[in-house]
């Protein structure tokens, strides 16, 4: 919590996004303090992605996709496509890895960080416009891929899997019109019952993606886009749960990923380490500017977009994780892959935050107008206009 401080304080001082100052303070701390994460500290990590992963889907409303969807779809598919097939052909041709250690490889550099994006996006007030809600989209659209060619390529169908699968679809489809009777009754109360509602819906639904040897991130996307209505009512609750976030679990989150960077393994690695980070910036950004020149998104928030859809963390080093845990790839690939992904979650958003910021007159719309805008759709799609 120290170091979780500390960041805060630097992040105010330099003008840095706190989630790069917690990144590079954990870098710092695991490998000159030998600082290392002990169970509840991951616990607490792993929550914080969770939670934080929710309210990054709760952010893409359907209006978005109504009115951009051309757009997002557009960016996120070949925002996975390009890099993975990138990585992949490198990780196979250049490297000589086998063909499923690189297929890991082109998945695990194939991903859009969305804990890095909506971090960056709420600190900036973005994730209020719609092009902040566009690039979360995106991310969505990216990250979905990464997920489903992941389970087609490497997933065993059993009765877990099948129980996950089934909960996730009753859930996607109850959760908006049960919500909207239970919250209300809920609401107001010292003991914060309706957050509570929410976390047994997050931890239960993450059980059983874990049973079935998904990743408890996945439903919890998909059920803040579920909840995405409510919580653009329901602003204090959503007030409430940044403050738990931000607060308290993606400090953890990030300095813990921070802490994977070990300096030694970047020393011996380091030319793999800076190709496969080249080559997944470079495909990246190449498959979505010319996106963003033809959707017309303007020069600094185009760039400033195919930057952010550079960044990785969450998934990358999930499907990195998975590689090792089932033994498509050793120790020294998982960490030099690891290492490239967590690189690419720091260098294109600093860039991006530097030097690519777009102004409010390149963004469009104020956030007020927008958020007017979307007070009418949600109206809308809940049926009470």
């Amino acid at each position: 919590m120290a170091l979780a401080f500390l960041a805060s304080l630097l992040s105010l001082r330099l003008g840095v996004s706190v989630a790069l100052v917690e990144l590079v303070i954990g870098a710092l701390a695991g490998n000159a303090l030998h600082l290392k994460p002990n169970e509840w500290a991951n616990f607490l990590a792993g929550l914080g992605s969770v939670v934080l992963t929710f309210l990054a889907g709760a952010e893409m409303e359907p209006h978005i996709l109504r009115r951009r969807g051309r757009e997002v779809f557009s960016i996120g598919i070949v925002a996975f496509a390009a890099p993975f097939l990138g990585a992949f052909l490198f990780a196979h041709l250049a490297v000589g890895w086998d063909l499923r250690a690189a297929q890991i490889a082109g998945l695990a550099l194939s991903t859009t960080s969305v804990a890095v994006v909506y971090a960056v996006m709420v600190e900036t007030g973005l994730n209020e416009t719609e092009l902040g809600k566009m690039i979360l989209a995106a991310c969505f659209v990216n990250d979905l891929g990464t997920v489903v060619v992941l389970g087609a390529l490497f997933a065993h169908a059993s009765a877990w899997l099948l129980l996950f699968a089934a909960a996730m679809l009753v859930v996607f489809l109850s959760f908006p019109a049960v919500s909207r009777r239970l919250i209300p009754v809920l609401r107001g109360r010292a003991s914060e019952p309706e957050i509570r509602f929410l976390f047994v819906m997050l931890l239960g639904l993450g059980a059983l993606a874990v049973a079935g040897g998904s990743e408890a991130v996945l439903p919890a996307y998909l059920l803040g886009m579920a909840a995405a209505n409510l919580l653009a009512v329901e602003r204090v609750m959503v007030q409430r749960l940044r403050a738990i976030t931000f607060g308290l679990l993606t400090p953890f989150f990030f300095l813990r990923a921070g802490a994977l960077i070990q300096w030694e393994a970047i020393a011996s690695g380091a030319g793999l380490i800076a190709l496969l980070l080249l080559v997944k910036l470079v495909t990246k950004f190449l498959g979505v500017q010319p996106l963003t020149e033809l959707f017309r998104f303007g020069r600094r928030s185009g760039i400033y977009t195919s930057l952010l859809m550079s960044t990785g963390l969450t998934f990358g080093t999930i499907s990195a994780l998975f590689g090792l845990n089932r033994g498509v790839i050793d120790q020294g690939q998982y960490t030099v892959l690891v290492t490239a992904v967590v690189l690419s979650a720091l260098v294109p958003t600093i860039i991006a935050q530097q030097f690519f910021l777009p102004s409010a007159a390149e963004i469009g719309k104020s956030a007020s107008e927008q958020g007017e805008e979307l007070r009418v759709d949600v109206l809308q799609d809940s049926g009470r206009i």
